[in-house]
């Protein structure tokens, strides 16, 4: 394993170490920058047929494309606080992944691997030969299949609380136990309703998956930001494992911050990856 050292890392004003993902919606929604509907828009979004389902996608701003992508049952509006700062110098483009927000898939099967593909079926539908590209949570997982599957893809990675496998060894064992114990009082139950299906799908994602191999992050090419709060479900020596386990690859672990690294310091996390995909890759700099 190429055990890089470590960069040095950013100081940032202190904030409680966790956030429930209710309390995060609500804090989102007071600091947001604006009142457009993300998600909702009909003067930015469309529907694009996508490797055999119809992929909702909304577009903002102009310049060098910037691809988003958001985490495990979330939406284009995961977003809301980082698109309108990108929007003032990038082409931003954020769908809602498969089986999640408006991209509905009925089919049983879901792994990261195809949503992967589907996010470089869309840059081909908009005729984009690649892009910089912003991954949270899944979205994270999701950005690193896309620069390892279609490296032409990607010109510069962000990833944020990304995984490579789904164990205690790489998730806060607390939580892991706790998905344990969902997982095992749900098994045998008959999910009837198509939203039923569709919820239990979301949950065996990220139970069942990823699976990626440390070998396979020396494929990726492209200079990649690897972010992780310090009190961060996805543990913190698994983030480091990633980052020492991609070529060009600089790391960030925010401080006083849970796995929400987008909502909990919007501002540093937006100005910092912008000042990342700004400047040359340096085998040595400030994250």
């Amino acid at each position: 394993m190429d055990m890089k050292p470590l960069r040095p890392l950013l100081a940032i004003n202190p904030m409680a170490k966790y956030l429930s993902l209710n309390i995060l919606a609500v804090f989102f929604l007071l600091t947001g920058c604006n009142n457009v509907p993300y998600g909702n828009n009909p003067q930015a979004g469309k529907y694009y047929n996508i490797r055999g389902f119809k992929m909702y996608c909304e577009i903002y701003g102009s310049g060098k494309p910037l691809l988003m992508i958001h985490g495990n049952n979330g939406s284009i509006s995961t977003f809301k606080g980082s698109i309108p700062y990108f929007a003032e110098k990038y082409k931003v483009i954020i769908a809602d992944s498969r089986a999640q927000g408006k991209s509905r898939d009925d089919k049983d099967s879901l792994s990261f691997e195809m949503m992967a593909d589907d996010y470089a079926a869309l840059l081909d539908s908009l005729h984009i030969d690649s892009a910089y590209v912003i991954g949270w949570s899944d979205g994270g997982i999701n950005g690193l299949l896309l620069a390892m599957r279609h490296p032409d893809k990607v010109k510069m990675l962000a990833s944020s609380g990304a995984n490579l496998w789904p164990d205690s060894t790489a998730i806060d064992p607390k939580e892991w136990k706790e998905e344990k114990t969902t997982y095992n009082k749900s098994k045998g139950i008959v999910n009837k309703s198509i939203k039923a299906r569709n919820e239990r799908k979301l949950f065996l994602l990220d139970w069942d998956q990823p699976h990626i191999a440390l070998a396979l992050l020396h494929k990726i090419q492209c200079p990649v930001l690897v972010i992780g709060g310090d009190h961060d479900i996805i543990r913190q020596q698994h983030t480091q494992l990633i980052y020492r386990n991609i070529p060009k690859a600089n790391l960030w672990i925010v401080p006083h911050s849970g796995h929400g690294t987008l909502f909990e310091h919007r501002r540093k996390f937006n100005s910092n990856i912008d000042g990342f995909f700004s400047n040359p890759y340096q085998s040595a700099n400030k994250y």
